[in-house]
């Protein structure tokens, strides 16, 4: 049975603009009429503690914030955990910064230390300008010694248009468990429909986990980037490993990492700009 998601935070808000921004100097093709504009980030958090050892979610959210984004994939999110995050349950307190939709995905969800309180939990969430009319957690294959991930799939109202996001974090120690995360991923997503896959897949391109979600989807980075698009770690980044994929119901026009701020977390966000056609 599926997992549903475990938070979900409601507010009515407006649609982003239909404007298309820039994606470099000659600038992108113009979109077709009716079509929308979609700014998408995935953004490992590290439960809001900076690479400068400060826990500052408001700092979080200002990158957030200033990047314009419209939907976020967030990984490494504690809701309640432990003293590390304050205890804080991080997924309402970044929806309510930002006045966005959210929904969270537990992946460890543990008894709290003592009756009364709140689940100790820990996963992805997702946040969105757009009303989410519905969301669950997937659990994904998990080897004995290795930590328990999911993938958080949410369907959103974009202009009256649907479309699934998906946010997920792979394993991070076992080639043999991202290899089937990742074969579990494509037969879960709707390859045909308007689909967003994000998140630290804490694997290289050309890696056969990568492969195999490349061979179905599109990289937004090659089809829209510059440079390495690496992302960790923050200090000198030498390794692309936060990523985010569209099916081809998307036209990325730009990709970006952003380094404004590199202190907020131990991973540089992706901001990818995507046209979806009507």
């Amino acid at each position: 049975m599926l997992r549903r998601t475990l938070l979900t935070v409601p507010l009515a808000l407006a649609s982003s603009t239909l404007a298309v921004a820039p994606a470099g100097a000659a600038g992108p093709a113009p979109a077709r009429p009716g079509a929308r504009v979609l700014t998408v980030m995935t953004f490992n958090i590290h439960h809001g503690e900076g690479s400068d050892g400060v826990l500052d979610l408001e700092r979080i959210a200002a990158v957030i914030r200033d990047s314009g984004a419209d939907v976020i994939g967030l990984q490494e999110v504690d809701r309640h955990y432990s003293e590390r995050s304050d205890w804080a349950d991080q997924p309402a307190e970044l929806a309510d910064l930002l006045g966005m939709h959210v929904v969270f995905g537990a992946n460890i969800d543990r008894d709290p230390p003592v009756s009364g309180v709140q689940r100790i939990q820990y996963g992805t969430a997702i946040l969105s300008r757009h009303p989410i009319l519905e969301s669950e957690n997937i659990p994904l294959f998990r080897s004995p010694d290795q930590e328990q991930r999911g993938l958080l799939r949410a369907s959103l109202d974009v202009a009256g248009t649907p479309v699934d996001v998906c946010c997920t974090h792979l394993a991070a120690s076992s080639a043999v468990d991202r290899l089937e995360q990742a074969r579990q991923i494509i037969e879960r997503i709707d390859t045909d429909g308007a689909t967003i896959l994000m998140g630290d897949l804490n694997a290289r391109p050309g890696t056969p986990e990568i492969q195999i979600i490349d061979d179905v989807l599109v990289d937004t980075w090659d089809a829209a980037g510059h440079g390495t698009g690496a992302t960790y770690p923050v200090q000198e980044p030498d390794a692309r490993i936060d990523d985010i994929f569209v099916t081809e119901s998307f036209r990325p026009i730009r990709a970006a990492v952003l380094a404004d701020v590199p202190e907020a977390s131990d991973h540089l966000p992706v901001l990818s700009q995507l046209v979806l056609a009507p």
